[in-house]
């Protein structure tokens, strides 16, 4: 973390110690073990991933007018994860969607405005989005947190040393 940095600098390093906490709960399960559902409602490590992927790419790129890759599944079942869906499909979208957001905030302004499709009247700035997606990766960095530990006792919010 650069703890005297600037504030898009400290924003971004949040969001990856976040997004990379979140890859970190991946490793050394097998793929049986990433797509089991641990809760009632069928969360599972891998949905989490590519929900989180989706969301990226909607906030990052589709609100400041960039292209976002065509989507093989319905946006709005997005922690949804079928059989046919490689792990390594969904954790090269979720690379590539850090990858294409990371482009949007090296490019634009804190103060630059976008507007998301699903919120046709509303403005956004990129500083919103940043504190936003902070949040929503800190959020289900936590639930991996739990999951984790319900498949096989791993605790930790982040990778040791």
């Amino acid at each position: 973390m650069p703890y005297a940095g600037g504030e898009k600098e400290t924003l971004r390093a949040s969001l990856d110690r976040h997004r990379d906490a979140v890859l970190w709960k991946l490793e050394g399960l097998d793929d049986e073990q990433l797509r089991r559902p641990v809760t009632p409602s069928g969360t599972n490590l891998l949905g989490l991933v590519k929900h989180l992927g989706s969301v990226e790419y909607g906030w990052f790129v589709g609100a400041f007018g960039g292209e976002v890759e065509p989507l093989w599944f319905d946006p709005y079942e997005d922690m949804v994860v079928g059989e046919d869906e490689p792990t390594s499909r969904i954790t090269d979208f979720y690379g590539r969607a850090r990858t294409a957001a990371d482009r949007t905030v090296s490019a634009l302004s804190l103060d630059e405005q976008g507007r998301p499709a699903w919120r046709e009247d509303d403005s956004v700035s990129l500083r919103w989005v940043l504190v936003h997606m902070i949040e929503e990766t800190a959020r289900h960095a936590g639930h991996m947190d739990i999951l984790r530990e319900l498949i096989d006792g791993a605790t930790g919010d982040h990778r040791p040393g």
